[in-house]
């Protein structure tokens, strides 16, 4: 137990989903400091706040990291000094449980639920979804349920910027003799998704059923390219990245396989579409959550890149 500190950051919808959206995209993020968004009451949805919680006194150094988030300048600074307790424990108290699809997900100060038919995942807070994700990841697991449901049968899968390992631990328990492959920009991802995995009884391995995690930009990664192609590729990251992504993620699939893509808003969703177009690829289904689309799509089994 120590000391802890809060700072909170009062601002309109918008403008708390964009800096949790610059959070998600900071690579060089301290990964001490944790951060959510929530709505301030029931009856002002348009009225949110950004916390962040800290293991010490906020530097001047943290601040400003906090304030770059805003691209058009933070909102006033709220910081307070916290009851000697544990910090992180009281972050994720405000990461509320996911319950999309066959999925529940949950950090390990909620209970499981014991439903048939509902798998149970246990993500730590500290490595959990911010405000936007919550809604990419929640849409994404109701999706891989709707491709279930479908029939559609996966035997090899990549879910690429995978984060927590979270979707990949899905697809998993979705299609469990699997090839499963994550991977990730972040050198820190390799931990907590092994950390995860064990977390949540999903092997680490090479072999059908197993899953491996890899440290790769985008799809470059040489055991990538081998291990492909893919039946299904999953991608909740930016937007801007995803379009251009778009020839690779095509490339990297069987003729027919599925891409399932997350992470951009709806008003960004034409762009992504048209360059997964050019890509070869339609689309098989799509669902909003929020402000927030998650796109099912199909390569097309004639398409040739060029």
């Amino acid at each position: 137990m120590s000391a802890s500190w809060k700072i909170t950051l009062l601002a309109p919808r918008p403008v708390i989903e964009a800096a949790l959206i610059a959070h998600e995209d900071a690579f060089d993020w301290d990964p001490e400091i944790v951060i959510s968004g929530s709505e301030l009451a029931e009856h002002r949805p348009d009225d949110w706040r950004l916390e962040a919680w800290f293991p010490r006194k906020p530097s001047k150094a943290d601040k400003a990291a906090l304030a770059a988030l805003f691209a058009d300048g933070a909102p006033a600074m709220e910081i307070e000094e916290l009851p000697e307790t544990d910090w992180l424990t009281l972050s994720q108290y405000n990461v509320a449980p996911i319950r999309a699809g066959m999925f529940h997900v949950h950090t390990p100060e909620y209970p499981a639920l014991a439903e048939p038919g509902l798998r149970d995942f246990v993500i730590p807070a500290s490595q959990a979804f911010g405000t936007g994700q919550h809604a990419t990841t929640a849409g994404c697991l109701a999706m891989l349920t709707h491709m279930k449901r479908q029939g559609i049968v996966i035997r090899n899968y990549a879910d690429i910027g995978t984060g927590t390992g979270l979707l990949a631990f899905a697809a998993r328990a979705l299609w469990p003799r699997a090839l499963g492959t994550a991977s990730d920009i972040d050198r820190v991802c390799a931990g907590v998704v092994e950390d995860n995995a064990a977390l949540n009884a999903v092997p680490i391995g090479a072999g059908a059923g197993e899953l491996t995690m890899l440290i790769a930009a985008g799809m470059e990664h040489p055991l990538l390219e081998a291990r492909g192609p893919y039946d299904l590729v999953i991608a909740n990251i930016l937007a801007g990245p995803l379009i251009d992504l778009a020839p690779d993620f095509g490339g990297s699939l069987v003729p027919g396989g599925h891409l399932l893509l997350a992470g951009l808003l709806e008003t960004q969703e034409a762009g992504v579409r048209a360059a997964c177009r050019r890509a070869g690829l339609r689309l098989a289904a799509r669902l909003v959550n929020g402000d927030w689309s998650i796109l099912w799509l199909r390569k097309r089994s004639s398409f040739r890149s060029m």
